[in-house]
C-alpha cells in the first residue's frame, strides 16, 4: 500500500504595469524547464503569502509590495498526495541581477494572456487571466 500525504505550496504571480498593460513573469522550472510561477512549500513559521514572497525573491529575484490579492486556491493532485495552494498577485517593486536561483532558471515578462497561455500548470491560467479584471 502507498501512503499518501497532504502538503501546502504557495504561489505568486509578480506582475508589472507598463505603458498602460499588464505584465507577468514567469520563470522556468529547473528540470523541464516549463513555463511556471515561483511557488513553493509554505515554510514553518511563514503565512502563505510570505512564503510566497520568499519564492518569488529566490525562484525568480523579484520583490514587491505587501498590497496583494490571493487570487484562489488550488487542490492538485500528485503521484505522492494532495497539493493544496493558495495563488497570489504581487506587483513588482525591485528586479534584482543577483538572487539564489539565477543560474538555474530563465524569467520573462509576457503579456497576460501570452503568460496565460505558455504557463504549464494550465490550473493557474485563469488565475493570471483574472489580473486583466482586478487591477484595471
Amino acid at each position: 500500500m502507498k501512503l499518501e500525504f497532504n502538503f501546502k505550496q504557495s504561489g505568486v504571480i509578480p506582475f508589472r504595469k507598463k505603458n498602460g498593460r499588464i505584465e507577468v513573469m514567469l520563470i522556468t522550472s529547473i528540470k523541464k524547464k516549463k513555463w511556471i510561477i515561483p511557488k513553493g512549500y509554505v515554510e514553518f513559521n511563514l503565512s502563505f503569502f510570505e512564503s510566497a514572497k520568499k519564492e518569488a525573491y529566490e525562484e525568480a529575484g523579484v520583490t514587491g509590495t505587501n498590497e496583494t490579492r490571493e487570487l484562489g486556491s488550488l487542490k492538485i493532485e500528485k503521484s505522492a498526495g494532495v497539493c493544496y495552494m493558495k495563488i497570489f498577485s504581487m506587483e513588482v517593486e525591485k528586479v534584482l541581477d543577483d538572487y539564489p536561483e539565477k543560474n538555474i532558471r530563465k524569467r520573462k515578462w509576457m503579456p497576460v494572456d501570452e503568460a496565460a497561455e505558455r504557463i504549464d500548470m494550465k490550473e493557474v491560467s485563469p488565475l493570471i487571466l483574472s489580473l486583466k479584471n482586478k487591477l484595471t
